[in-house]
């Protein structure tokens, strides 16, 4: 079908494209709060950077087909190191570049309609290839990237976790293996044999929910202080994620987007995880729990009784978040796989940049125009605004 590509690049273009995308996002089959208009606005309101060593412009691109209906949007920036310059190296990637506050991003479309989306986005920049160096592509669904992206080198693929839910709790727990029966049934049961009464709390007041997030951002922050075992950096270090997603939480919940899961023992909150709701889809987002509590997997609690609630709720789909690790692989999900990779532009300048940037950054090789990139990192973007 014949596409056309608008780039937007100023906050009132934004902000007039938000209802069409709004209604774009609410038709996907499996959503997630990244790809929503409010996430990215919020997100470059809190994270774009104009410094001299490194400065972001806009660059929204509103896919429509002949007729004007929007059928895709790829939120993206232009960044610029130095800010500013005719040496500077010019990367065009998508809003979302930070510690992995935001877990997956893309380009927002139908995936059978993201081929096309992604052509006609790529004949768009062959046209305005003296504005930028490389692109950083993210989210990628098509079976082969470089069919539609010539050029393009991959550099790893995320995985995302879901589970499709029953009507009943009795039905999914029939479908699990025997291992996580077991272990949801200790990991409650641990608590009542040390004489300890607990509740799970589901918050969703808006004024409850903001302080339950500065309780869950503690925890988390205390979580990656622990030595000794499998790292859990604290993802909102930086002063600005933590304003992002508090203000973020903030707007979901005033829309009932929004819920805490939260295990209380007493008076106190002792694990938390949040949840972000979005039609029939719940996407559990961050956690975290008071290590000293550690010992009785209060995190398995919190899920399986943020999982209960989900199906109580007749919603139809857990997101258990991107990356596999086995606290999420033992719920028997689906898994949806994602490319990531890189597109030098088709000149010298770009790829003599793409090969520059790479030595900046440490990454060795002996081409002058490589074919290939190291794989990006599993947990932490590489352009980590928070250390930029």
């Amino acid at each position: 079908m014949p596409l056309q590509v608008r780039a937007i690049t100023d906050d009132a273009g934004l902000a007039a494209l938000e209802p069409e995308w709004a209604a774009l996002d609410a038709a996907l089959p499996i959503r997630m709060p990244f790809s929503s208009p409010a996430w990215s606005a919020l997100w470059w309101r809190h994270f774009r950077r104009d410094m001299p060593k490194v400065r972001d412009t806009l660059r929204v691109f509103a896919v429509r087909d002949a007729a004007g209906a929007l059928v895709g949007v790829a939120p993206m920036m232009l960044t610029c190191r130095p800010g500013r310059g005719p040496l500077c190296m010019r990367e065009l990637q998508f809003l979302g570049a930070d510690q992995n506050v935001t877990e997956l991003r893309g380009v927002v479309c139908q995936e059978q309609d993201e081929p096309a989306v992604l052509g006609a986005l790529h004949r768009h920049l062959a046209r305005v290839q003296r504005d930028w160096d490389w692109v950083q592509w993210r989210g990628l669904r098509v079976p082969d990237p470089a069919a539609v992206l010539p050029g393009f080198s991959l550099g790893r693929q995320l995985v995302d976790l879901h589970i499709p839910l029953p009507g009943t709790w009795d039905a999914l727990r029939a479908r699990l293996p025997r291992n996580i029966k077991e272990s949801i049934r200790k990991c409650r049961n641990s608590l009542a044999r040390d004489g300890i009464a607990w509740t799970l709390d589901v918050i969703t007041e808006p004024a409850a929910l903001a302080a339950a997030l500065d309780r869950l951002l503690a925890l988390h922050r205390a979580r990656s202080a622990i030595e000794g075992t499998v790292p859990h950096p604290d993802v909102f270090a930086a002063p600005a994620a933590q304003a992002f997603i508090a203000a973020y939480t903030a707007q979901a919940a005033a829309r009932d987007g929004a819920c805490m899961f939260a295990l209380r023992v007493g008076d106190e909150h002792v694990a938390l995880r949040l949840g972000f709701l979005m039609g029939r889809d719940l996407y559990l987002y961050y956690s975290g729990y008071d290590p000293a509590w550690g010992r009785y997997s209060v995190m398995t609690t919190v899920v399986a009784g943020a999982i209960e609630w989900a199906i109580g709720q007749g919603l139809g789909r857990v997101n258990l978040s991107t990356g596999i690790d086995v606290s999420k692989t033992r719920w028997r999900p689906e898994r949806v796989t994602y490319a990531e990779g890189y597109q030098p532009a088709a000149s010298v300048r770009g790829r003599v940049a793409f090969r520059m940037d790479g030595l900046v950054r440490g990454w060795s090789g002996h081409e002058l125009f490589p074919r290939a990139r190291p794989a990006l990192p599993g947990h932490k973007d590489e352009d980590a605004l928070a250390t930029a």
